[in-house]
């Protein structure tokens, strides 16, 4: 399929980075720093649908809080529709909530169990909006109606839920104040396989009907190769390898990339093994280093099975190896530096059997 037109950014990274104190001894001296995130660059285009993928505690989900200033970064640029977040004022701030919002991990835990659905899903309009009770009460049946919950729940609280319909009320609170931009946090990781295809379709269909632009944080390969337009993949605190989706899947350039997606079983073919792409299972031997004591050079040389001299000393910049991928690896000189390009949509239609 061919891509579509490569569309206006919305959402620009430059530079992020995480890093949380680690303080010991008696006087509570700063003795160093958890770099969670650790100069973190990609862009997002307009209606489209980035992926990111990685092992837990790679810094996914402190990437999506971030975007958001739910949590304060150490460095960096984050625009959002032309707009620096991290230059706002709290007022300013305040105001530029509206256009860019959150679909929380857990369903259970985001969602107060002392407030209906109705006045969850009406929350935001109550702090952003001065509308009349009847006007709110009219948005909050269009949003259960959007998301596929029966008007007659709306008086009912979280706990007489499934987990399902508890997700569909949290992405009806995100939708309330028509933003451009969401961050879904693993969406479906809380949830029963059987359900998870149904709300990873609703939040498409929701891109379509709205022109909504996600970062689609998950562990979950399968889902992500569904869902996504592009995919970054994270490697302690870093993007090791950023490109279109079909093409990461096809062949993932970046070593650890490639031994991710080797996990992936697919459908059986003649000499695949049952693995994706025809690749046998790649085992990385050691540890993850921890985030508070990185290895010099190349994070990943510790583990990596085509480590070299170079990548002891040197750590790789992220840049377009080839068109559209981006590689932060010294086995692939880059063309140019990362501009993080964006990319057109081009999602499968229905989930592959076994992808």
């Amino acid at each position: 399929m061919a891509e579509a037109p490569v569309g206006r950014k919305l959402v620009e990274v430059d530079g992020l980075k995480m890093h949380f104190p680690v303080f010991a001894g008696l006087l509570r001296r700063r003795a160093g720093a958890v770099r969670a995130v650790d100069g973190v660059s990609f862009s997002i285009a307009e209606g489209e649908t980035l992926g990111l993928v990685g092992e837990s505690g790679c810094g996914k989900s402190t990437v999506g809080r971030a975007l958001l200033r739910l949590c304060e970064p150490t460095a960096g640029r984050i625009a959002i529709d032309g707009e620096d977040v991290l230059q706002l004022s709290p007022a300013a701030l305040r105001r530029k909530r509206p256009t860019m919002q959150m679909v929380f991990q857990d369903p259970q835990a985001s969602l107060n169990p002392r407030m209906t659905l109705s006045s969850i899903i009406s929350e935001p309009l109550n702090v952003h909006t001065d509308w009349s009770a009847e006007r709110k009460a009219v948005r909050v049946r269009e949003l259960m109606d959007a998301v596929g919950l029966d008007r007659r729940f709306v008086n009912r609280f979280p706990h007489e839920f499934s987990g399902g319909q508890r997700q569909r009320v949290g992405i009806a609170r995100a939708l309330a104040l028509n933003p451009k931009f969401i961050v879904c946090d693993e969406p479906i990781a809380a949830l029963d396989v059987s359900i998870q295809a149904q709300v990873v379709n609703l939040l498409e269909r929701l891109q379509r009907d709205f022109g909504l632009t996600y970062l689609f944080i998950s562990h979950d390969l399968s889902m992500v190769r569904h869902i996504a337009d592009r995919v970054a993949v994270m490697y302690l605190g870093r993007i090791a390898e950023l490109s279109p989706r079909d093409a990461l899947y096809a062949q993932p350039l970046h070593p650890y990339a490639e031994a991710l997606l080797s996990a992936l079983p697919r459908v059986d073919r003649a000499g695949s093994g049952g693995r994706a792409g025809g690749r046998g299972r790649i085992i990385l031997k050691g540890d993850v280093p921890s985030p508070a004591r990185m290895p010099p050079g190349c994070n990943f040389h510790t583990r990596c099975p085509k480590v070299f001299d170079r990548c002891r000393t040197e750590t790789p910049q992220l840049g377009e190896v080839q068109p559209g991928r981006l590689v932060a690896c010294h086995l692939y000189p880059a063309t140019k530096p990362a501009a993080a390009p964006t990319g057109g949509n081009n999602k499968n239609t229905t989930p592959q059997q076994g992808d």
